[in-house]
């Protein structure tokens, strides 16, 4: 079975100048509707190409992250009506991600940035980057590694805690951990270990299942501050205690 493919040669001074249109496009609709280019460029350029590659293939920059059907009444032109009316006011970015509301886009900026700084290795937290790291719903191994550093210095306060059972704890568990709450008994024990609601507190398990649903329970029994250990234990690459 032979199919045909389309071939749009980007490099083509065609494509190049329907391209320089789009990014003019682009910038109008930041303009226009008040809102910020994602901090991550690969993803605006994506987008752009696709937008471009639409616009000569069917006439219209339809978004690229859907099929076009040709009925007028699914397919998206850009910038789409759901993308305008909920995505963006209500998530803070529209499905293909290249427009975003400047908070969102302050945020993601940040987030990348403290992503290079604890996956590299290049320099410590300051006090607000702690901060911002765990308002995250999840932080990884490297993450929390950073903030077991920021906390032996004194610039922030959290406490971690393990939802296994005993068993697991006296197995291994990640050193520098404050209490046990085991999850076959996690009420009775809560009361006892004299968490705060207003607490930063990270809580891991195995693998960073039973820890979300345990952080899900203390967010709705009020803790403001509660952030999942991605992938649990299995995933730390940090020192273990046992015993």
């Amino acid at each position: 079975m032979s199919t045909t493919i389309t071939k749009i040669d980007p490099e083509s001074p065609e494509f190049k100048t329907e391209l320089e249109k789009t990014i003019k496009f682009t910038d109008k609709v930041c303009s226009q509707f008040g809102f910020a280019y994602n901090p991550d460029m690969e993803i605006n350029q994506g987008i752009q190409f696709g937008l471009t590659r639409n616009k000569l293939m069917h006439g219209k920059r339809y978004c690229p992250c859907f099929f076009i059907t040709g009925n007028k009444e699914e397919d998206r032109i850009c910038p789409c009506k759901p993308a305008i009316e909920h995505e963006i006011p209500e998530d803070g970015v529209c499905h293909c991600q290249i427009f975003c509301t400047p908070e969102y886009a302050a945020s993601q900026a940040k987030t990348e940035e403290i992503e290079a700084v604890v996956h590299q290795h290049s320099r410590g937290l300051s006090t607000e980057e702690c901060e911002f790291l765990l308002q995250k719903n999840n932080i990884d191994a490297d993450e929390l590694a950073a903030l077991f550093e920021a906390r032996e210095l004194g610039m922030v306060t959290f406490k971690l805690v393990d939802v296994r059972e005993w068993m697991e704890w006296k197995s291994g568990r990640i050193e520098g951990v404050d209490v046990l709450v085991p999850t076959s008994s996690f009420f009775q024990t809560l009361n006892e270990v004299g968490l705060q609601n207003s607490d930063n507190i990270i809580v891991y398990c195995h693998v960073g299942s039973r820890s979300a649903h345990c952080q899900r329970i203390l967010t709705d029994m009020g803790f403001t501050k509660v952030s999942n250990l991605a992938h649990g234990i299995v995933g730390y690459n940090g020192k273990i205690v046992r015993g």
